[in-house]
């Protein structure tokens, strides 16, 4: 899978699956624009390890809309186009009904919405509205199997990934006479800094045995199955929501 002399931008890019696909991505040859929010040394710790020239950082907070455009037009102009986006940034805050007060559980909702949906949202419209003029593109958004399964002390975070697999199917349909294909993934859990605590308290071997493999899911592995709907020939593709949740959770 080759992405030789293509450009693209992966938000959340710093650490865990966001990094893997920039990895992946610059392997194949792409020039790599890296989100980060607030964690600079780890953004510039996820450049060091690229293969490859020509990579950039571009910092934002994805939940407002200013700093979404800023990103953007950034990447655009310093990597001289885009021609895929990988929305993985996100956030997940424990909210369970019975223990947050309205304020908390109110709080809860709109950040996690803002971030996960709407950003993503407002990225999918800067950066279609260049590959339109550009002449096609690839956009891949990154949401859970939460989406389908529940996220019963996340609600917020459940209700916002299943929007996003919604909005990925609306914009497949939309872009697709635009040569713009749209897909997402739905990963189950996976080894990285968000799930640490999960999986390494009195939970951790029930998270691991949903699995008929015993494990959840590497980075590298999310990352692959990305790079694969990045690159040529997986265009029919477009409009789906692929689950990579090791039989985890069938639907």
């Amino acid at each position: 899978m080759e992405l030789a002399d293509k450009t693209a931008l992966v938000t959340g890019a710093s650490r865990g699956i966001g990094r893997a696909i920039a990895q992946k991505f610059a392997a194949a040859g792409a020039r790599v624009a890296i989100h980060y929010h607030q964690d600079q040394a780890a953004a510039e710790e996820t450049s060091r390890t690229l293969p490859g020239q020509g990579h950039i950082l571009v910092q934002a907070d994805v939940a407002n809309p200013d700093d979404v455009q800023r990103m953007v037009n950034t990447a655009i102009e310093q990597l001289g186009g885009l021609d895929i986006l990988v929305n993985n940034a996100g956030i997940f805050i424990d909210h369970a009904l019975a223990d947050v007060d309205y304020e908390t559980w109110r709080a809860a909702w709109q950040r996690t919405v803002q971030t996960n949906l709407i950003g993503a949202a407002n990225t999918c419209y800067c950066v279609a509205r260049h590959m339109i003029e550009r002449g096609g593109g690839k956009i891949i958004n990154v949401g859970s199997r939460g989406a389908y399964r529940g996220e019963p002390v996340g609600p917020a975070y459940g209700a916002s990934k299943g929007g996003l697999h919604a909005m990925s199917q609306s914009l497949a349909k939309y872009l697709g006479t635009y040569h713009i294909f749209v897909t997402a993934v739905a990963p189950g859990f996976v080894a990285t800094d968000m799930s640490r605590e999960s999986l390494s308290g009195s939970r951790g071997d029930e998270i691991r045995n949903q699995s008929p493999l015993g494990r959840v899911a590497t980075p590298e592995e999310i990352a692959h199955a990305v790079l694969f709907l990045a690159a040529p020939g997986s265009e029919w593709l477009t409009g789906g929501v692929v689950d990579l949740n090791g039989a985890s959770y069938l639907r």
